[in-house]
């Protein structure tokens, strides 16, 4: 089972950003994450919580990928300079149908 993970970003300091990009795209790659997308150009369709300023979305091949770039010592300073320039969400989602809706006999 694929895996996503789904950030929302506000970004608090631009000084991390340069060498997060630059660095981080390719470790996110090497681990086997695929960006899907990665964009501050997003329409609000409905709800009452603000816009993020940056909303990105990974696909993993598992939950363990995930968790093994997450936890490396190779991105923690990446992560740790994030955690200071922004504030947001960050959340690991299964790809999943809990309903198994297309299942479902007509």
């Amino acid at each position: 089972m694929k895996y996503y993970s789904v950030a929302e970003l506000n970004i608090t300091s631009v000084r991390w950003i340069p060498a997060y990009v630059r660095n981080v795209t390719k470790m996110v790659e090497r681990y086997g994450g695929k960006y899907l997308a990665r964009t501050s150009n997003m329409e609000k369709i409905e709800g009452e919580r603000e816009k993020p300023q940056l909303f990105l979305i990974i696909e993993w091949p598992t939950k363990e990928a995930l968790r093994n770039f997450y936890e490396s010592e190779e991105y923690k300073p990446y992560l740790e300079s994030r955690l200071k320039g922004s504030n947001g969400e960050f959340i690991l989602v299964p790809g999943e149908d809990v309903n198994q809706l297309a299942n479902v006999p007509e």
